[in-house]
């Protein structure tokens, strides 16, 4: 299965600035996966170890910190010779192991010839608190569901090799416009998670997918019991439950807390809000003071909106039927659905998260990104439907030099104001430019 950041991973292994790698991602992205493809493909060996289900290991790990007592122990344990450059040491689950996380410093200072991978469930809740981890000593790289990009890739290659071909609009081809909205209707039912598309391609029983995107949710929600121990799980499940209609509100305003509980206060839900954002499981926006240049100077913090990290997780969450996807835009989470989409293809391509901008009363834009020094307003919309007033105003108010409208219309550049056919959402960047 193509993953876009195996090229990220190829060029941590070269890099002369490469220290231990920890891969931050929610349960069930590919993480594990991705570190054994890397160890088949680039390295003549590998060590595997599992925290999860190896006492042995995590008793190493919690006697000594020495790297050179760790490589030879690991050496005997694994009964495999650990070459310096050519034997790549995978450390998995490693939140089952914390004093392995420690170690990691003492590897970057004191054998950092070493190539080390490390990832686990949940690992950005420990990440978020600096004292849990070796800043600086680590490289870190996300791991996400599968984009529409990626999608494609497992699914149908003709189409993917025409997507991957956009460098600009003159490669558009409407000729298969019809066929890439299949697609993408098809991909905000399956969604991005790996074992979801997977069973896709095995057996294209819709189903046996909902099956799994089911076993999936429960076992996040059992994992706010199993992984945390400060904050009350609780408060973590119900603000987790409260997503769908947080999303469902009308015009989708910002995260109300009365949705969760009665008289709820920020303070009581504060950091379950904040374990699930450094979890991954969520997406969360903020809305701007002013969109100028650079936005994350003008983030309002305690006023943001929450989304899902996978479109496909949401549609069962919220119960949405298979048939109401693909055939009608008309009922209005179908609109949330999609934004939740757009978000998740916008998250990978931008170093900062888009934002949200709620300029006036009843007016709000969906998304504000920085492309380069450019400030671009994206309105998103499920249908065909162009009519958008508060995307209109912004442009009468603002007249950017890029605003981009996200439809299932095909591309088309009008002045400053470019529809981008919402399969297109990941070539935001080659489509949008002023030149």
């Amino acid at each position: 299965m193509y993953r876009k950041v195996f090229e990220e991973l190829i060029a941590w292994k070269d890099s002369p600035r490469r220290k231990p790698l920890v891969i931050k991602g929610t349960r069930q992205v590919g993480k594990t996966w991705l570190m054994l493809e890397l160890a088949k493909t680039a390295y003549n060996d590998f060590v595997y170890v599992s925290f999860d289900s190896d006492s042995n290991a995590v008793e190493l790990f919690n006697e000594t910190k020495d790297p050179k007592l760790i490589i030879e122990r690991l050496s005997f344990l694994y009964n495999k010779v650990i070459l310096p450059e050519e034997t790549l040491i995978i450390l998995d689950e490693i939140q089952e192991c914390p004093s392995a996380l420690g170690c990691l410093k003492y590897f970057n200072e004191q054998a950092n010839q070493y190539h080390i991978i490390t990832a686990g469930s949940l690992l950005g809740t420990y990440l978020a608190n600096p004292t849990s981890y070796p800043v600086g000593k680590v490289n870190l790289i996300d791991v996400y569901p599968l984009t529409f990009e990626e999608f494609l890739a497992a699914i149908d290659n003709g189409m993917y090799l025409y997507f991957s071909s956009i460098m600009s609009g003159k490669d558009y081809v409407s000729a298969f416009h019809s066929k890439m909205i299949e697609q993408y209707k098809k991909y905000l039912i399956i969604g991005g998670m790996p074992e979801a598309v997977q069973s896709w391609i095995n057996n294209a029983d819709p189903r046996e997918v909902e099956t799994i995107q089911g076993e999936i949710i429960r076992l996040y929600e059992n994992d706010f019991t199993k992984h945390n121990v400060n904050i009350s799980s609780g408060r973590i499940l119900q603000v987790f439950r409260s997503i769908v209609p947080q999303l469902a509100k009308v015009n989708n305003e910002k995260f109300m807390y009365s949705v969760v509980a009665n008289s709820a206060r920020a303070k009581d839900f504060e950091d379950a809000i904040e374990w699930l954002v450094s979890s991954g499981i969520v997406y969360r926006v903020h809305n701007i003071s002013k969109a100028e240049y650079p936005l994350k100077a003008y983030e309002i913090l305690n006023y943001f909106k929450l989304f899902m990290f996978d479109v496909g997780l949401l549609k069962h969450m919220a119960g949405l039927t298979n048939n109401s996807i693909m055939n009608y835009d008309n009922f209005q989470f179908k609109g949330q659905l999609v934004e939740n989409y757009a978000l998740e293809q916008l998250i990978p391509i931008f170093d900062n998260k888009p934002n949200f901008y709620a300029y006036a009363q009843q007016r709000e834009i969906d998304y504000i990104v920085q492309i380069d020094e450019y400030i671009v307003p994206i309105e998103v919309k499920s249908g065909g439907d162009r009519s958008a007033v508060s995307f209109k105003s912004y442009i009468d108010k603002y007249n950017p030099d890029i605003a981009v409208r996200l439809s299932i219309r095909e591309y088309i550049k009008n002045g400053a104001i470019t529809n981008i056919p919402l399969y297109l959402t990941g070539k935001i960047i080659e489509l949008s430019s002023i030149t």
